[in-house]
């Protein structure tokens, strides 16, 4: 080969090699030589390398010249072409297996539109300060501290109901990360947004911003712009003729130029949704509100949509269930209404809670059914109807307790409440105690045709064996009662009825000698009681009073028949000092008129001490004594008691002063009282508060106790 051949040989390998690659982006912009020109040498062009260099570095021809073959032995041809530059790359590149090369698995589409985005820009990639340290990924970041500033409620008064809802606050300063803390600005501004609106500043906007304090800590400003606060403008009621007419307006307690405000609107709209129904319109429907308005007055015209629906009368109730306590005629008995009345959805509400007060049902509800049928004045018959579902009818209940006198005594009753239906239940109850043991059976006829009141009939066998009598008794009884129950605190209580007593006593004969014999009495008697009560309840009363009179015209034949009469007035009151402390207070007189002490058997006599009466003694304790110091009871009595009760949460203590005594004559006489003092402690439960009290007299007698101790359910009184 020439030189001047070689040359242009080595431009234009050079000129390809160069061409292989793109150009860089600034360099497209220049001019490029025309490599499709045949390149001419001139003789004063220097070489690009020595000669000697170029030759070393010219590759070499091959020994093979394609198309011969390998064993023909001649030299190659230096005047032969050239392979192509293909060729050449081959022989450059190693030798690899003539086996077919493997292609990689497909790759899924979703991964390759991931794989084809663009990488995040590094200052976007956060790196968590513990990877950055080379440290175990997993070690807890110290929390971030953080300061929270709130800027621009100023008048509008919101802004302690701000703290009291606000995530940065909640979060007391501490956060995990710094996108935390945004986080809770991002929902505080929003919520100061809210406020705002719900107040009638509907110009209002909350800006959060996250700052930086010299000393790194971060500090998160909720900066708020009231604005105007917006009035109600012109009100509009689109609704069809009620009676009286203007009944939808006057149940809608908004007043144009009050101010917007979300709450009130809520529950005027909600107060027209409540005396619709309470006044003939039982299907009376609330539609959504509209309010326009306008910045130029700062004032928002108020349209409200009300569908009030038929006017409705009472007619009959119709009842539905699998498993029904009773049918529709008892439940005609327990309503308050009568048919032909206009629709009052109080009364259907009041029947509703009478029927769970009968707890017969697991689960009923009472709902107003169209009939279309025209009643009286154009209004339209309106049944209500009864959805029921009946309930186990079986109880097991008791109670426990014990006191000084008195020792532990236990009641146990097992209850069948609708046995014979409807209402009619069966009671059994069995008394154990150390001083008192007895058997019952009671039969009861609740709503006994009439609403609330009770037909009660029962047989009583009982032992008692206390330091003032032994007695062993037989009676009968039946009595019609009104009585308060937890879903129904009636006003106003009463019982009467008639009751046959057979007891057996121990009888004291001398008082100087303590002298006993045994004595059988037949006792009959008319109990009638009147209860007025103005408490708020009637387990755990805070506040209000209670007044009960008891009188009983008596008899009682032993030998010959003595008449006379027991009645005793109780009084209590409730005052709340405040929320935790409550003063109670009690007082009581009774007496036994028209007879003699020794002609009233023993068990039937007035007697004071013990828990429910004069703590600090023991029970009966108070009053005339034998010659054995044991009570003989007495004619007349008054007590009374002042009690703190502090209550803090579930629990509670309580502080008390008792004072009372038993006389001997038929009027209570105020003199030789007797005191006992004590603290007790307090156990709330939803069934009422579980009592411990303990309480010693003063000025304690010989054969008294140091102290007395009283456990049970319920307040003392």
């Amino acid at each position: 080969m020439s030189r001047r051949q070689a040359i242009h040989v080595r431009r234009i390998l050079a000129v390809a090699l160069m061409t292989a690659s793109p150009l860089p982006l600034m360099a497209q912009t220049q001019s490029a030589p025309d490599s499709s020109l045949p390149y001419e040498a001139t003789q004063d062009e220097e070489p690009i390398l020595p000669e000697d260099q170029f030759e070393a570095r010219l590759p070499k021809v091959p020994a093979k010249v394609p198309g011969e073959s390998q064993a023909s032995g001649q030299a190659p041809d230096s005047n032969a072409p050239l392979p192509s530059i293909d060729s050449w790359i081959d022989q450059q590149m190693p030798q690899q297996s003539s086996a077919p090369a493997e292609l990689p698995p497909a790759t899924d589409p979703v991964e390759e539109q991931e794989l084809a985005q663009p990488l995040p820009p590094p200052d976007s990639v956060t790196v968590p300060a513990n990877v950055a340290a080379n440290q175990d990924p997993d070690t807890k970041l110290p929390d971030i501290r953080y300061a929270t500033g709130i800027e621009g409620f100023g008048k509008t008064g919101l802004e302690d109901e701000f703290r009291g809802a606000s995530a940065l606050i909640d979060g007391k300063g501490e956060a995990e990360t710094a996108a935390m803390v945004q986080a809770r600005a991002q929902e505080d501004e929003k919520l100061a947004t809210r406020l705002l609106y719900s107040e009638g500043y509907y110009d209002a906007t909350a800006l959060a911003s996250l700052d930086q304090t010299g000393d790194g800590t971060l500090k998160a400003i909720i900066s708020v712009t009231p604005g105007k606060r917006y009035k109600i403008g012109d009100i509009v009621i689109t609704a069809d003729q009620t009676v009286p007419p203007d009944l939808v307006r006057n149940s809608l307690p908004l007043k144009s130029g009050d101010y917007i405000i979300a709450t009130l609107v809520e529950g005027a709209e909600a107060n027209v949704a409540l005396k619709l129904p309470e006044n003939g319109y039982p299907f009376a429907k609330v539609g959504e509100r509209d309010i326009l308005l306008d910045p130029a007055t700062v004032t928002g015209d108020y349209t409200l949509p009300v569908e009030v629906g038929p006017r409705g009368t009472f007619r009959k109730i119709v009842t539905s269930g699998e498993k029904q306590a009773f049918g529709a005629d008892h439940m005609e008995v327990i309503k308050r209404y009568k048919p032909g009345q206009i629709y009052d959805s109080r009364k259907v509400d009041d029947l509703r809670k009478a029927l769970v007060a009968t707890a017969l049902f697991s689960s009923v509800s009472v709902e107003p059914v169209r009939t279309g049928e025209a009643g009286p004045d154009g209004t339209e018959y309106v049944d209500l109807m009864v959805e029921q579902d009946a309930g186990p009818p079986r109880t097991l209940a008791g109670e426990a307790g014990y006191g000084t006198g008195q020792g532990f005594r236990a009641e146990g009753t097992w209850t069948h409440r609708n046995m014979f239906r409807p209402e009619g239940a069966l009671i059994l109850g069995a008394i154990a105690g150390t001083q008192e043991q007895g058997a019952s059976a009671t039969f009861r006829r609740s709503n006994a045709g009439k609403r609330d009141k009770t037909f009660q009939t029962g047989i009583t066998l009982n032992h008692q064996n206390y330091d003032a009598y032994e007695a062993f008794t037989a009676g009968l009884n039946v009595g019609w009662s009104r009585q308060s129950t937890p879903i129904f605190q009636k006003r106003w209580t009463y019982s009467y009825g008639a009751e046959i007593l057979l007891t057996n006593e121990q009888v004291v004969t001398d008082l100087l000698t303590a002298d006993k014999t045994r004595r059988t009495y037949f006792i009959g008697g008319l109990p009638v009681q009147i209860g007025y009560d103005r408490s708020n309840d009637l387990l755990n009363p805070t506040k209000g009073f209670r007044a009960n009179v008891r009188a009983e015209p008596e008899g009682s034949l032993q030998g010959n028949f003595s008449p006379y009469l027991r009645a005793s007035f109780d009084l209590t009151g409730y005052y709340p000092v405040s929320d935790s402390l409550v003063i109670a207070g009690r007082a009581k007189v009774g007496t036994i008129s028209g007879v003699s002490r020794e002609d009233v058997a023993p068990s039937r006599r007035i007697y004071a001490g013990g828990g429910g009466s004069v703590r600090g003694f023991g029970y009966q304790e108070l009053g005339p004594k034998d010659a054995n110091n044991d009570p003989v009871g007495g004619r007349s009595v008054n007590e009374f008691a002042v009690e703190g009760r502090y209550r803090f949460g579930n629990y509670g203590v309580v502080a008390f002063v008792d004072a009372g005594q038993v006389y001997e004559s038929s009027m209570p006489k105020f003199d030789d009282m007797r005191y006992g003092v004590g603290i007790g402690g307090r156990f709330y439960t939803n069934f009422g508060p579980f009592r411990a009290d303990i309480a010693m007299p003063i000025n304690r007698q010989p054969g008294e106790s140091k102290f007395a101790l009283y456990i049970g359910i319920g307040q003392a009184f």
